[in-house]
Formats: C-alpha cells, structure tokens, sequence
C-alpha cells in the first residue's frame, strides 16, 4: 500500500503517477467501465473533452469532482474569488510547480489574482483526466489565456506584454477534508513551456 502523504511530497511526476496507479487499481478510476477508446492526443492543442466521470464513485468522492469542476470552470475562470471557500478550507496548503507553498486561503487568492493582471482572459475549460479516491482527487486540465497587460516582475517594474496566447497542460492532486474542501492542493505544470509561449523565454 503506498504512502499518500510520502508520495505528494517525494516529486511531482512521480507522485501524481503512483497517486493515478494507486486510484485506478483500486477500481476507484474505471472499475467495469469499456476498454479505452482511441489514445488522446495533447489536450493543450485542443480537441480534447471533459469525458463522464468514472464509474462506482462514492458520493463523497463524486461531490470532489464537481468541487472541482465548478472550482475551474466557474471560480477560477471568472476569477470569481468571493467562492474560493467552496473547494478549499480558510488554512489551506498550496504546493507550486516551482517547490515554494503557501498557507492560508487569502494568500491563495492573491496568487491566484496574480495571473489575472497580465493575463485577463486566463481560464481552466476543460479536465481531460478525473480520478477520485477516499479523500485524494488527480485532475487533468488545460490552462489557456493571453499576455495582453504588463507583469509584475517581483522588483517593482514590469515586463511589457507580447501578446502571446498559452495553453498548457497541468494537473492538481487535492486532499480533502469532511467538510467537503481541500486541505492541500499540489500544482503541476511545465514553467519552461509556460514561458517560452508568452516569449519570455
């Protein structure tokens, strides 16, 4: 049996893989469900759509999903921040791609504003994988917006927009608690390609 905890803090593409190996052998993912269909492409290309969810959910386990789904689709896309507190808990833990977490829900929302005010048409439209178990959740999306304004640069000056779209694929492995919201959230994705669409690098 795999350690949870062990493996969200070990490294993140080995964590999110064994998390997925762990959720789908235990029949969590796509118990009795048909073969699988065609291979999927790059959901970051486009194409790609949110498939049902799995089959032989507890309700527990199917009401993170739709946590989840309204969390992406509805609160982040429309950096609606006011419903934050419905997918995650006031103390929660947020894991970055970069290594760095934060703690607290406000601090969440600030870095969360943060990709807004260069890019205000940053949006989550679609998760190509769902998996949920016990209290873990994988899902799968593609985050797409435009560098149309200036950011930040962390020194008080600002990197002039190149007006280049992104799209990229990301993951997010959420811990949840009774209460219905997340303690922690992991975040994965690839900055290198992040930053070579908007041209920085």
């Amino acid at each position: 049996m795999f350690n949870r905890r062990q493996l969200l803090t070990t490294g993140s593409a080995a964590a999110f893989g064994a998390l997925a190996l762990t959720a789908v052998s235990s029949g969590a993912a796509h118990a009795d469900q048909p073969g699988p269909g065609p291979l999927m492409g790059d959901p970051a290309a486009g194409g790609v759509a949110t498939p049902p969810f799995p089959m032989h959910l507890n309700d527990a386990e199917r009401d993170h999903l739709e946590t989840f789904d309204t969390l992406d689709f509805e609160v982040f896309s429309h950096a609606d921040w006011a419903r934050l507190h419905e997918s995650h808990a006031e103390n929660i833990r947020v894991h970055w791609p970069d290594g760095h977490y934060t703690d607290g829900i406000q601090r969440h929302i600030e870095d969360l504003a943060g990709l807004f005010v260069w890019g205000p048409d940053t949006r989550i439209e679609v998760h190509p994988l769902r998996i949920a178990h016990d209290s873990l959740t994988a899902v799968t999306g593609v985050m797409r917006g435009t560098f149309t304004r200036p950011m930040p640069n962390g020194k008080g000056g600002f990197i002039q927009p190149t007006g280049k779209p992104y799209a990229i694929n990301m993951a997010t492995v959420g811990i949840w608690n009774r209460q219905g919201t997340m303690n922690e959230e992991f975040l994965f994705w690839d900055n290198l390609t992040f930053y070579q669409q908007i041209g920085l690098m």
